[in-house]
C-alpha cells in the first residue's frame, strides 16, 4: 500500500530482489499493475506523484494504462506477501482475513503501526507470519545511524557500501527476532521476538553503563 517514501523504498528493494509488486495505493484507491511496478520509469514516477502534492494514485494508472480501483484498499488482491506502507491502522482484521484467505503467507508491517491491534492478535493466534514495524522498518533508523557514523569519521560511502551495511543490520535484526520469538511448535512470533530483543539491547547497554 501507499506510494510515498516508505512504499517507494519497499518497491525498489522488492524489485531489486526479484519480486513483482502488483499494487500501490493512495487515498483515492489503488492501482493493479499485473506486469509489476518494476521498471525504473514506474518506480521514479512514484516519486513524481508524491512531489506533486496531489496525494492521488490514479495518474499512475492513466500513465501506464493499468487498472485503477477507486475508493478501495489493495488487500483484496491475491498476493504472496503484503506490505502496509501507508498510514497507521490501515489494515483491519477483515483485511488480514481476506489476505490470508486469498493465499497471502507473509504480512510485513513496513509503516509504523500499519495494522490494527485486533488484526495483529488474530494473525499471531493463527500462526500467520507477521513482522511488526519495529523490526521491519528499522532500516530507516539504521541508515540514519550509518550517516552519523560516516560523518563522524569523515568518510564517503557509496550506495553499494551503505546497502551492504544495511543488509547486515537487517539480517542481525531478523536473527535476533527468530532467537527470541521461536515457539515450541517452530512458529516464529516476530512481535514477541522484536520486543524481547529490543528490551535485551537496552537492558544490556544500561548494565554496561553501570545502571
Amino acid at each position: 500500500s501507499g506510494f510515498g517514501n516508505v512504499a517507494w523504498g519497499a518497491v525498489s528493494k522488492a524489485s531489486q530482489l526479484g519480486a513483482k509488486v502488483v499494487t500501490i495505493s493512495g487515498p483515492d484507491g489503488y492501482v493493479l499493475d499485473e506486469d509489476g511496478v518494476s521498471t525504473p520509469e514506474k518506480i521514479s514516477y512514484m516519486l513524481e506523484l508524491r512531489a506533486s502534492n496531489n496525494d492521488v494514485i490514479r495518474p499512475y494508472a492513466q500513465k501506464f494504462n493499468v487498472k485503477f480501483v477507486p475508493g478501495r484498499k489493495p488487500w483484496e488482491v491475491p498476493v504472496d506477501m503484503a506490505f502496509p506502507c501507508s498510514i497507521q491502522n490501515e489494515m483491519s482484521l477483515q483485511d488480514a482475513r481476506t489476505l490470508v484467505d486469498n493465499g497471502c503467507r507473509y504480512i510485513i508491517e513496513t509503516s509504523n503501526m500499519g495494522c490494527q491491534t485486533d488484526a495483529v492478535e488474530w494473525m499471531l493466534a493463527n500462526k500467520i507470519v507477521f513482522v511488526p514495524g519495529k523490526a521491519a522498518n528499522a532500516g530507516g533508523v539504521a541508515v540514519s545511524g550509518l550517516e552519523m557514523c560516516q560523518n563522524a569519521m569523515k568518510l564517503g560511502w557509496s550506495a553499494e557500501e551503505v546497502d551492504e551495511k544495511l543488509r547486515q543490520i537487517m539480517q542481525n535484526i531478523h536473527q535476533a527476532c527468530v532467537r527470541e520469538g521461536m515457539e515450541d511448535d517452530g512458529y516464529v512470533n516476530y512481535v514477541k521476538g522484536a520486543n524481547i530483543a529490543g528490551f535485551r539491547k537496552v537492558a544490556d547497554a544500561m548494565c554496561e553503563l553501570g545502571y
